[in-house]
């Protein structure tokens, strides 16, 4: 069995010895009879005009199993990673022709396929790009990522944005500029390469649309982080190998572009909500930051060369597209200023490759779920704070925090449960249960911050949680926090109390 990334299909390779070389085959299950026969559909119809994809070889009757030509383990994905650290020019150089190959590829996927392919029958989800596909991937970003980063919106104004994006979005041809094949998830990760050749996979989920939606996938893939110079180099190469089939103005196609890229850097983020905060996979958490810096990057004018110069303010009339009048800044203007407020969290700033050890430390409500690592690193502590007394039973303590002096005294027994202070004279000098508790959790917490320093590590997250986040669990993270900072002053500590949204540093 092979692994699987944001795909709930099932590979498997499958050895043989039919001919006297022997070899492999890919095994595929699918649990979407729809999406597999799209594949298949689009899979035949690829091959047949003779462009790189896996020959499909057989598939049963209902579709739901099928066999593939086995393109081997290597991705494209894996090459840029292994080039970027290695000191080898002729491995960098060999990734980079790989890149420009795939740029003079992709213009010949996107015209070509659309010629003799039933879209109305055979497509997986909708037929074309349209309203209804905009909608979902403005929404998937709203509701898998913006909601779930805990940053205040205002939603009619984020709507009236998105309203302004979709009409610019759908309004990207005219009527002389045909569509193409929109692979929709067009990056290096479905590239593999086989004799120093790339081949293509995972294209189900294609139809008509844009051909600039496949080139912001690609080339802005935020966890291939491509520098802005090869970026532009390899536009321009792609902007060559178009020529054949349509012919457009540098300065209209980069100014649609740089729309595209925006929206489809949207619809990432949402994927990242999705997988690394509701799924928790860490492949998924890691690279949110980065997507938010370039997000927030491309909101300012001539951000890359990609882009320089690219606005057509003053060039266009009424008449023209929409898309050709819309100006980023100035269309959505809200939502340019939320990416860049997200971006300022505590919670989405990256953590240091190397330098001090960051502990994080995380008071929340079980009621809203665990808080995500976005290190990447994943583990870390949780402590339940449920078993000592709890503050928030008695009405005198309900509008404080564990922060506060009078909830401090509850827990360590100098107050009573109305709120009065309680003559110690004559009372046992026993430690709380409270006390107890947070004395027990820096016995675990400590001796992890002191290997952590002396192994050079950067990350630690430590999260403590109760019934409502409000009183015992921020008690033992405060404590926590200036316990460490106290006996370990070499770490840099990130206090945050989730529920009251209030970040510490210390």
């Amino acid at each position: 069995m092979l692994g699987g990334a944001a795909s709930n299909r099932r590979y498997y390779r499958l050895f043989h010895n039919t001919s006297s070389e022997g070899g492999a085959v890919i095994g595929v299950i699918g649990e979407n009879a729809k999406e597999n026969h799209a594949f298949l559909a689009l899979g035949r119809h690829i091959r047949s005009l003779g462009l790189p994809v896996p020959e499909i070889l057989a598939s049963s009757d209902d579709e739901m199993h099928y066999l593939l030509e086995d393109l081997g383990n290597v991705s494209l994905y894996d090459l840029v990673e292994q080039a970027r650290r290695s000191d080898s020019t002729s491995s960098q150089d060999r990734v980079v022709e790989l890149l420009h190959q795939v740029m003079r590829d992709l213009p010949k996927l996107q015209f070509l396929t659309v010629e003799g392919f039933d879209f109305e029958r055979d497509a997986f989800r909708e037929s074309r790009f349209c309203e209804t596909t905009i909608r979902w991937d403005l929404n998937y970003f709203k509701y898998c990522f913006l909601k779930p980063s805990g940053y205040p919106m205002d939603e009619l104004r984020l709507e009236a944005d998105f309203d302004r994006l979709c009409t610019a979005l759908l309004d990207s041809t005219s009527p002389a500029e045909p569509w193409g094949f929109l692979y929709r998830d067009f990056q290096s990760r479905n590239v593999m390469i086989r004799d120093d050749k790339p081949w293509y996979i995972d294209f189900q989920g294609g139809y008509l649309g844009p051909i600039y939606y496949d080139v912001a996938s690609f080339l802005w893939q935020t966890r291939a982080n491509y520098s802005p110079e090869l970026r532009n180099e390899l536009l321009c190469e792609y902007a060559d190998s178009m020529q054949p089939f349509f012919n457009m103005p540098q300065r209209t196609f980069r100014h649609r572009l740089r729309v595209f890229v925006f929206f489809r850097l949207l619809q990432t983020l949402g994927t990242y909500g999705y997988r690394g905060l509701f799924e928790h996979k860490a492949m998924f958490q890691t690279p949110i930051c980065r997507a938010l810096r370039s997000l927030v990057n491309l909101t300012c004018c001539n951000s890359e060369p990609a882009f320089e110069d690219c606005s057509l303010r003053g060039i266009v009339d009424s008449d023209s597209p929409a898309i050709d009048r819309f100006e980023l800044e100035e269309d959505c203007p809200y939502l340019c200023e939320l990416l860049a407020e997200v971006a300022k969290m505590e919670r989405f700033q990256p953590v240091p490759a190397t330098g001090p050890l960051v502990v994080r430390i995380t008071s929340f409500s079980y009621k809203k779920g665990i808080p995500e690592d976005l290190s990447g690193n994943g583990g870390g502590f949780v402590f339940d704070c449920r078993a000592p007394l709890n503050p928030g039973r008695y009405a005198f303590y309900k509008p404080y925090t564990g922060r506060d002096e009078v909830v401090i005294d509850f827990l360590e027994g100098r107050r009573d449960e109305h709120g009065a202070l309680i003559d110690r004279t004559n009372v046992s000098a026993d430690k709380t249960s409270m006390q107890t508790f947070v004395e027990n959790v820096y016995r675990l917490v400590d001796p992890a911050v002191d290997t952590y320093l002396k192994r050079g590590f950067t990350s630690l997250v430590v999260n403590c949680g109760c019934t409502g986040g409000q009183h015992r669990s921020v008690y033992c993270a405060q404590h926590l926090a200036q316990h460490i900072h106290q006996y370990f002053p070499a770490a840099r500590i990130i206090l945050t109390h989730r529920e009251q949204q209030i970040t510490e540093l210390f």
